[in-house]
């Protein structure tokens, strides 16, 4: 059988993610998987953890218990190499488990999920990137402007959690907020424009459901840059419930570019991956194509 790495993130899910982690080893156990606990003090302490294991190739797969950002720090350990990664989703948005088809705040199913697929993993793509801080993977979503300063926010609200906290985030952000400037580079031709949001997307939804594009694929071998262009806050507070079934895209403002290179530039604006602070714009991201392989 199988060594697994596994780092449980107890926090997630307000709290529930110890109760999940200590649930999921149990079920791995019944299978007679043997388990490491990489788990952290930390998520620097955690993600270094991780990444020692695999380099010194002391597991076979890596698994997290957590929400999206979770995820993110198991992507940036197992990401181009031959190490699968496999998600248990406790988390508050799990738009990463949505994207993958994977079993959500239902612990036994995804273990047995993860050990259905221990010898049928899948490789998918992700958005490799670097802000003006760091270089970093990211399997949902890359953004800097509108939606980044939701998620900021969003993160320092323990008070509430659920998909809800972001919507709560974004009407709060709404009452300050002023059209963005950005300047992009888009497969090397530059674009200079005002935008209420520009997102990097790899998958479907973020911000806990939000198909923002719907249409998005983890393997095909781009990405979609959606654009939300200019439009009064009394628009945008009408527009949002569409994004939750993903009819938005018909609006005249909103455009979805299919590209393999993005360089973002929003001065002054925090750049967010998969729910993760990672630095500031600019941002500049590129396809890596079948660079992940999971459990899915």
């Amino acid at each position: 059988m199988a060594t697994l790495g596994i780092v449980i993130n107890p926090t997630s899910g307000r709290g529930r993610g110890k109760a999940d982690g200590k649930l999921a080893k149990e079920e791995f156990a019944k299978h007679g998987i043997e388990l490491v606990d990489l788990s952290g003090e930390s998520f620097q302490d955690a993600s270094l953890k991780a990444k020692k294991a695999i380099d010194d190739k002391s597991v076979e797969g890596l698994i997290v218990v957590g929400g999206d950002g979770m995820f993110h720090l198991g992507v940036n350990a197992t990401a181009k190499t031959d190490i699968p990664l496999g998600l248990i989703a406790a988390g508050t948005g799990n738009d990463s488990a949505r994207a993958l088809g994977l079993p959500i705040h239902d612990v036994v199913a995804g273990v047995s999920h993860i050990v259905s697929k221990l010898k049928a993993t899948r490789l998918v793509d992700l958005i490799e990137s670097e802000s003006n801080s760091r270089k970093f993977f990211s399997f949902g979503a890359v953004s800097a402007g509108f939606d980044a300063l939701v998620n900021k926010r969003a993160n320092m609200w323990n008070w509430i959690t659920g998909p809800i906290k972001y919507r709560f985030a974004m009407y709060r952000e709404l009452a300050s907020f002023k059209p963005i400037d950005y300047r992009a580079v888009i497969d090397g031709v530059e674009r200079i424009f005002q935008a209420n949001l520009c997102t990097v997307a790899n998958s479907p939804s973020y911000g806990g459901g939000l198909y923002i594009t719907p249409d998005a694929s983890v393997d095909d071998g781009e990405f979609d840059l959606f654009i939300l262009n200019s439009i009064s806050r009394l628009e945008l507070i009408k527009l949002f419930p569409s994004v939750y079934e993903g009819k938005h895209v018909t609006h005249p403002a909103v455009e979805i570019i299919r590209a393999k290179q993005v360089v973002l530039d929003s001065p002054g604006m925090p750049a967010y991956s998969d729910g993760e602070h990672v630095g500031d714009s600019p941002v500049e991201c590129k396809v890596a194509p079948k660079s992940l392989r999971v459990f899915a």
